[in-house]
């Protein structure tokens, strides 16, 4: 294609820190994006700040980016299809479509096909790591049958990226068994930090972890796994969601990660609902966890060891989801 454009379906976190490396890099190309949340107030006033200053264009509908050579789609599991189809109203020539959604492997295979259909080359990225700490620099591996040629187009730009299989869902695969280990961590920590709180045995539950595994500062991933959870607890869901379903098309029953799916997305709920002030910043998991407990009769005081109460604890926690029920 005569256009060089790079184009960013989603202009999130995974966007913004995309556009701002590929600037402070030298990039001279033209940088295009759309994303649904450009037309609400609050986000999107964000959204159009850091556009601004990294000189990338608005565009008012997703297939406006059909005119880039390269289009990276950074939205929620959930969109991924929705996105997909979006991005494919127009034709897309031989445009390169890196999908970089925590989706499915068979959602994978489905947006391969709208891409194709559309004229474009479809390769699903895994990103195997927070973006934030690495930019540009974050590794990701790459699958699908144009993986392979792909790989030097994103490496010439900066991107430590990684062709391993020309079958699609394979990369996928590898990210979101990977994510019940990451993402399940985060809502154990999570549940047992606040559980603990609750109970006035924090000191003891956090010694005894430095003890068996020291090679972790516990206060420390305390802070870090509640403002990750707290952050992006949606998104994180819709991602566990989608390793819960691919877990049972392997007949293993995705358990662990639908129960990790309830706590992130309990999480999300509650930060939707005001719970936490200053929800983007990272603060002491100690203050995450009494915001929590205040929605708890007797919580936040260490009281309930003491109160000898039969109540269930979704009865306790007024978060949205539905307990997954094995």
């Amino acid at each position: 294609m005569e256009s060089t454009r790079i184009g960013f379906l989603g202009f999130g976190e995974v966007g913004r820190r995309f556009a701002a490396d590929l600037r402070a890099g030298g990039a001279q190309r033209a940088l295009a994006t759309y994303d649904l949340l450009l037309h609400q107030a609050a986000a999107g006033e964000g959204m159009r700040r850091h556009a601004a200053a990294q000189r990338v264009d608005l565009l008012t509908d997703a297939s406006g980016l059909a005119e880039s050579s390269l289009i990276f789609s950074a939205v929620t599991a959930a969109q991924t299809r929705a996105a997909a189809q979006s991005l494919c109203a127009r034709p897309l020539g031989e445009t390169w479509v890196v999908d970089l959604n925590s989706a499915s492997p068979d959602t994978k295979i489905e947006c391969a096909a709208l891409v194709a259909a559309a004229g474009g080359r479809y390769v699903e990225a895994a990103v195997m790591t927070s973006v934030p700490p690495h930019g540009i620099r974050v590794p990701m591996l790459l699958g699908g049958p144009h993986a392979a040629a792909c790989e030097p187009v994103l490496r010439t730009l900066g991107f430590v990226a990684t062709a391993v299989s020309d079958q699609l869902g394979i990369a996928s695969a590898i990210k979101l068994c990977r994510s019940v280990i990451i993402k399940g961590l985060e809502a154990l920590v999570v549940e047992s930090f606040t559980a603990a709180r609750a109970f006035g045995v924090e000191r003891e539950v956090l010694a005894s972890l430095q003890e068996t595994y020291p090679q972790f500062d516990w206060e420390k991933q305390g802070d870090y796994l509640f403002s990750r959870v707290i952050q992006h607890g949606r998104r994180r869901s819709e991602e566990m969601q989608a390793s819960a379903e691919m877990i049972d098309t392997a007949g293993v029953g995705g358990v662990m990660a639908a129960a990790a799916a309830f706590r992130q997305a309990g999480v999300a709920t509650l930060k939707e609902a005001g719970v936490f002030e200053q929800p983007t910043e990272q603060k002491a998991w100690r203050d995450r966890a009494d915001a929590i407990l205040k929605l708890v009769p007797g919580g936040g005081d260490g009281e309930l060891s003491r109160r000898g109460d039969s109540t269930e604890p979704h009865e306790r926690l007024p978060i949205s989801p539905t307990r997954h029920q094995p």
